[in-house]
């Protein structure tokens, strides 16, 4: 999903404008950033944790040469989905697999804001009617 799907899910699930919710998710993401740069753990109960973890320096290998080459230190970004996360991706309770179908009932060539491509003239067609 991207964060444009996101706007229009969420813009019609509670009927506001794409552009409140595009700048309530954009202060969302901003804020998770802030907070990740400084080093700060991000927690939002039951769906996950994002937290800054620094990966110690250490010896690689150049695959092409096979020489040795070092890594620096570095910070990277880490995730751990929690209870209902891990859950719902496992397939979750009863309840919610109930609900799974309705989530589901887009087609999966769904794109928000694009129409099908039509498909392309045949070449091998003598008549302009055999194309549709």
């Amino acid at each position: 999903m991207t964060k444009r799907e996101l706007v229009i899910r969420v813009a019609n699930k509670l009927g506001l404008t794409q552009s409140e919710v595009a700048k309530v998710v954009e202060t969302t993401f901003e804020s998770i950033s802030q907070a990740l740069a400084e080093g700060k753990r991000w927690e939002l109960r039951d769906f996950g944790v994002f937290e800054v973890k620094t990966r110690a320096s250490r010896i690689g290998r150049n695959p092409r040469t096979g020489d040795q080459v070092p890594v620096p230190e570095r910070r990277v970004v880490t995730f751990r989905p929690g209870k209902k996360m891990k859950e719902a991706v496992a397939g979750g309770p009863k309840e919610e697999r109930a609900e799974a179908p309705q989530a589901a009932s887009e087609p999966s060539s769904y794109s928000p804001g694009h129409s099908p491509s039509p498909a392309p003239p045949n070449p091998d067609s003598s008549s302009p009617s055999s194309n549709f």
